[in-house]
């Protein structure tokens, strides 16, 4: 059962190592931070997959710190988004 594990661990870092390549060259940066989130639920993936493999109950506290992160992320992402759409008024806007 423990190598079936370690192969999941193993697939799924592969999956984030393909998802690292969108971030890198994603077309948007709505693209960009989607994959930057497919690393983190994959992170998190793989190390619940070797905490319960190995036993060590800390890594699943990692694990769920870094699933927090990737939500604060997500969280910036999406204002930073929502302020750089608003556009001020301008002079010759009016009618």
């Amino acid at each position: 059962m423990a190598n079936f594990l370690f192969g999941a661990a193993g697939f799924v870092l592969a999956m984030v190592a393909v998802g690292l390549l969108c971030v890198l060259r994603g077309p948007s940066d709505t693209d960009r931070m989607l994959s930057a989130q497919l690393i983190g639920s994959g992170g998190v993936a793989v190390l619940l997959l070797v905490a319960t493999v190995t036993g060590t109950p800390s890594i699943v506290d990692v694990a769920l710190m870094l699933a927090l992160l990737a939500v604060f992320a997500a969280v910036a992402f999406l204002r930073d988004a929502s302020s750089s759409q608003i556009k001020p008024p301008n002079a010759t806007d009016r009618v």
